[in-house]
């Protein structure tokens, strides 16, 4: 079955516009749809020497798979023209036009999931728009008022309780209510978008050693593990806190179906090390379908054809899976 998935490339000066290039040269089972600069497309294109065929969107056509060199582009002009490599604050607007226009396809059914390319937030932040990260945009621009961001492999899933936040802040927003609606929609997107009839959660604690009783931090006993009580109380399998140092083996790993880290830099980094490349960032928790690359815009690799492009390929797969699960239910 064939899908329109968006794809947003992302920094037109990164490496984003050549990953979705280089994938479909050998032409793609999904109708993937480029919002982007169809100029920006065929000059990159032309960069690393690859062919390239623009179809423009039919948002009324049924989706068709694409052939070799093929893309389907919803054109979006560039605010200044681009170079490889090098970054320029006047084309912020654009990545987040481009962003918007998928948004908004998805929500309509033009397109049936959106997968995004790298973004460079410091650019855009330089040029006066507050921008902390896809994940929170994406809740913004869809009304969600809590999403969960989650990096997945085929060996392991790591969902986050905090997300882009400085450090210090994190203890802070570590809350009853937040951990409540985080675990709620783990849980229940476990079970639909991966078809997981029971799945089991290990929870991080927030302190080294989980907190070590109450002698390196309160966080476990006053705040997470009363959540990890309810829930279990319900009949959730949810397991916790574990002292993230440990959790990540295989003793653990092994019959888990995901983690929840209390924050980005405590669970990520093992993903990272253990499946880098071979990983997808999907938003839980929305009203559409997400998913986005694992790695970032990469500038000093741009248009030298390089890059892989191993993580979109990622992404765009798990994106048709659960949309395959979604229509499967829906039969």
């Amino acid at each position: 079955m064939a899908f329109k998935i968006a794809v947003t490339p992302g920094e037109p000066a990164g490496i984003g516009p050549e990953l979705l290039i280089q994938l479909v040269q050998q032409g793609c089972p999904q109708e993937l749809v480029a919002f982007a600069d169809p100029e920006l497309l065929q000059q990159r294109a032309e960069l690393l020497g690859l062919p390239l065929k623009l179809r423009l969107f039919d948002q009324h056509q049924p989706p068709s798979p694409l052939k070799p060199g093929e893309i389907c582009v919803f054109p979006i002009a560039l605010d200044q023209p681009c170079v490889a490599g090098k970054l320029s604050m006047g084309n912020a607007s654009y990545v987040l036009a481009c962003l918007d226009a998928a948004i908004d396809a998805c929500i309509s059914d033009h397109c049936h999931a959106i997968a995004t390319g790298p973004v460079q937030k410091s650019v855009i932040n330089d040029a006066g728009i507050s921008f902390s990260g896809h994940t929170e945009y994406l809740a913004q621009k869809t009304n969600t008022k809590t999403v969960v961001m989650m990096l997945a492999t085929d060996e392991m899933r790591v969902a986050l309780a905090t997300t882009h936040l400085p450090l210090r802040e994190v203890a802070d927003a570590i809350s009853s209510d937040l951990l409540h609606s985080v675990i709620q929609i783990l849980e229940q997107d476990l079970k639909t978008k991966f078809a997981i009839p029971r799945p089991k959660i290990l929870i991080c604690g927030l302190n080294p050693h989980a907190g070590e009783g109450g002698h390196l931090g309160h966080e476990e006993i006053e705040t997470i593990t009363p959540v990890i009580n309810h829930f279990q109380a319900q009949g959730l399998s949810i397991v916790g806190p574990l002292p993230a140092d440990t959790l990540f083996t295989d003793k653990h790993l092994n019959s888990a179906d995901a983690v929840l880290a209390m924050y980005h830099d405590q669970g990520l980094p093992v993903l990272k090390y253990s499946g880098f490349g071979r990983a997808a960032n999907i938003t839980l928790g929305l009203p559409i379908i997400r998913t986005s690359v694992d790695h970032g815009t990469a500038l000093d690799l741009a248009g030298k054809g390089i890059a892989d492009n191993g993580s979109l390929e990622v992404a765009i797969n798990m994106a048709a899976n659960m949309l395959l699960l979604q229509a499967g239910d829906a039969v």
